[in-house]
C-alpha cells in the first residue's frame, strides 16, 4: 500500500489498516458493500505544512473512518440481510526527515504511479488503496467518507456535504437514503474533461491538480482506483465539525453521514 504508506512514513506512530466485516446469516453472497473511510488522526500537511491557525482542528480528520465505524456498529445492532465491508486506513500525517516530499514518486496497492505535488492533498492517498482493498476483499458497490478538500466548503459551506458518483443508479439510492436520514449532500460533477488537471508527465496521474475544482479534482483522483465498481463519494470537510451548538447538535464533531449510511445499508436489505 504505497499511497497509504507514504502519508504515514513521517509519523513515529505506526499507521493502522482496520478491517470490520458484517456478515449476517441468510444474507445472499452478493451485493457487498464497501465502506471506505479515511482515518487521519492528525494532519499537519506534512512537508507542505498547514498554517498555524485552526490546526489544532485537524485532529477531527478522522471523521470519514469514524462514521464508517459508527455506521457499522448501527449495521450490527439493526441486523439487515446484506454483507458489509468497512476498510479505515488509520495515520497521521506528520513532517520529519522520514515524510515525503512534494516531487516524490509513489506506487499505489492497485499499481499506479502517483507524483506527489502536495503532501497536504493526503487523504485521497490513504483512500486510493483502501479503495482497492475493498475492492480485493469483494466489495461489489464502494461508497467513501473523508474530510478531503477545503474546496468543498468554499462550494458549499457549512450545509451541504459533497456528493461525487459514477453510477447514477447507486447515487440514485443514496438520495433517498440522506432524505430519510435528513441529511444534506449535493451532487458534484465528474465529466471526464476533469480528468487533464490531474495528469502528469513523469507518473501516471498528480495527487492535486491545483486550487480550481479542487474537490473535483480530488473525487477525479479517487475514481482512478474505484474503476468500474459503483462507487460514491463524500467529502464531508464542512459538515464534519459544527463550530457552535445548534438546538439538535452540540458543538464539535456531527456525526455526519452514518445516519445515512445506514440506511443506505437498509435499503440493500430490503
Amino acid at each position: 500500500m504505497g499511497a497509504f504508506w507514504s502519508v504515514a512514513q513521517g509519523s513515529d506512530e505506526p499507521p493502522t489498516l482496520i478491517v470490520l466485516r458484517y456478515e449476517p446469516t441468510g444474507a445472499p453472497e452478493k451485493p457487498v458493500l464497501g465502506l471506505v473511510g479515511k482515518g487521519v488522526t492528525f494532519d499537519t500537511g506534512g512537508i507542505s505544512i498547514k498554517p498555524a491557525d485552526g490546526m489544532e482542528k485537524m485532529k477531527y480528520d478522522m471523521a470519514g473512518g469514524a462514521a464508517m465505524l459508527g455506521a457499522m456498529r448501527a449495521i450490527a445492532l439493526l441486523k439487515p440481510k446484506v454483507k458489509v465491508i468497512a476498510v479505515v486506513c488509520a495515520t497521521e500525517n506528520m513532517p520529519s526527515g522520514k515524510a515525503q516530499k512534494p516531487g516524490d514518486i509513489q506506487i499505489a496497492m492497485s499499481g499506479k504511479s502517483i507524483e506527489i505535488i502536495n503532501t497536504d492533498a493526503e487523504g485521497r492517498l490513504v483512500l486510493a488503496d483502501g479503495l482497492y482493498y475493498a475492492r480485493q476483499l469483494g466489495c461489489t458497490h464502494l461508497v467513501d467518507a473523508a474530510t478531503l478538500t477545503g474546496a468543498v466548503v468554499v462550494a458549499l459551506g457549512y450545509v451541504n456535504a459533497g456528493i461525487f458518483a459514477n453510477d447514477d443508479k447507486l447515487y440514485d439510492r443514496f438520495q433517498q437514503a440522506e432524505m430519510k436520514a435528513g441529511e444534506k449532500f449535493w451532487r458534484l460533477p465528474l465529466d471526464d474533461e476533469y480528468k487533464e488537471v490531474i495528469k502528469s508527465s513523469i507518473a501516471d496521474i498528480m495527487n492535486t491538480g491545483g486550487r480550481w475544482g479542487g474537490a473535483i479534482n480530488a473525487a477525479m483522483f479517487l475514481k482512478e482506483f474505484a474503476e468500474e465498481t459503483p462507487w460514491l463519494h463524500l467529502d464531508i470537510a464542512g459538515t464534519a465539525w459544527t463550530e457552535e451548538a445548534k438546538p439538535w447538535i452540540a458543538k464539535g464533531p456531527s456525526g455526519i453521514a452514518v445516519r445515512s449510511l445506514v440506511e443506505f445499508v437498509k435499503d440493500f436489505s430490503s
